[in-house]
């Protein structure tokens, strides 16, 4: 029997209308991958600094979080920025205040920025509660001369003990 002209239209679009739904996948995987990086990126508020087992910090009660911020790091052999040895332990060459190799790399880093705010660039050095006050003074004073005036100090925190009596 011959359909006609409409019985074929509605045909078509009871086809078209009642098939299977599909899922694209694609574009709910884009969805996620950016969720994603999206929380590891802004999930973390805790700053930690990465310290040696080599460098025992002294403690602290200190309230304020660490920043992140240019690392030099003095270990029992060397004096590293950001992980990258620039002098050996013990530095030689006494009769300056600065050291040769650690001012080198602070010039190269301070003319990596675009500008330097009046207050100077930040700097944390983490040091052993055993380090030379002499070598601790020497390498504040290169920091100094090379535009890296906030420096900090880094230490370990100490829980208070909170009576509560």
């Amino acid at each position: 029997m011959k359909s006609s002209r409409r019985a074929k239209r509605m045909q078509r679009h009871y086809r078209r209308m009642h098939r299977p739904g599909g899922l694209n996948l694609v574009s709910l995987m884009d969805i996620f991958t950016i969720l994603v990086f999206f929380l590891m990126v802004n999930s973390s508020d805790v700053k930690v600094l990465r310290t040696n087992s080599d460098v025992p910090l002294p403690s602290s009660s200190a309230e304020h979080q660490a920043r992140d911020t240019l690392t030099v790091v003095v270990t029992g052999q060397a004096i590293l920025v950001n992980g990258r040895e620039v002098a050996r332990l013990p530095v030689t060459d006494v009769d300056t205040a600065t050291i040769k190799g650690l001012a080198e790399e602070l010039s190269y880093l301070r003319d990596r920025h675009q500008s330097i705010p009046q207050a100077g660039l930040e700097v944390t050095i983490l040091a052993g509660k055993d380090t030379e006050y002499r070598l601790l003074r020497r390498i504040m004073q290169t920091c100094v001369d090379q535009e890296f005036r906030q420096v900090r100090l880094a230490v370990e925190s100490q829980q208070r003990d909170v009576d509560h009596g």
